[in-house]
This record gives C-alpha cells, sequence and structure tokens, in this order.
C-alpha cells in the first residue's frame, strides 16, 4: 500500500500514511475543509443571505 499524500510505501505506525508529516497533512485537509462532500438537500444550500459579510471597523 502506498501513502495517499506522497504515494511512498506505509509505515505500520503511520498506517495508511507513511510518515507522522504525511498524516498531519491529511489532518490538516479535514480541519481546513478541503475535504468536504457537497450537500444537495435544500436545507444546507448557502444563499447570499446566509453568508455574513465582514463588518468594517469601528472609529475609536
Amino acid at each position: 500500500m502506498s501513502c495517499p499524500i506522497c504515494g511512498e510505501n506505509t509505515v505500520p505506525t503511520y498506517r495508511p500514511f507513511c510518515s507522522k508529516r504525511c498524516a498531519d497533512l491529511d489532518l490538516a485537509k479535514w480541519l481546513n475543509g478541503s475535504y468536504a462532500i457537497p450537500s444537495q438537500r435544500e436545507e444546507d444550500v448557502e444563499t447570499e443571505d446566509d453568508v455574513e459579510l465582514p463588518k468594517p471597523p469601528q472609529p475609536h
């Protein structure tokens, strides 16, 4: 089996990855939303009204 991140051979300690680095890269992709399954459910679809725009800084 090869590492899904870099393609090197896996190491039993980090399987299915080859190293802690590749395991951490995969975790980071999950945490930042790179791995996302799009939803087709109507209640999950975002509209422009759902997106909250950042507020400009207030003067002091």
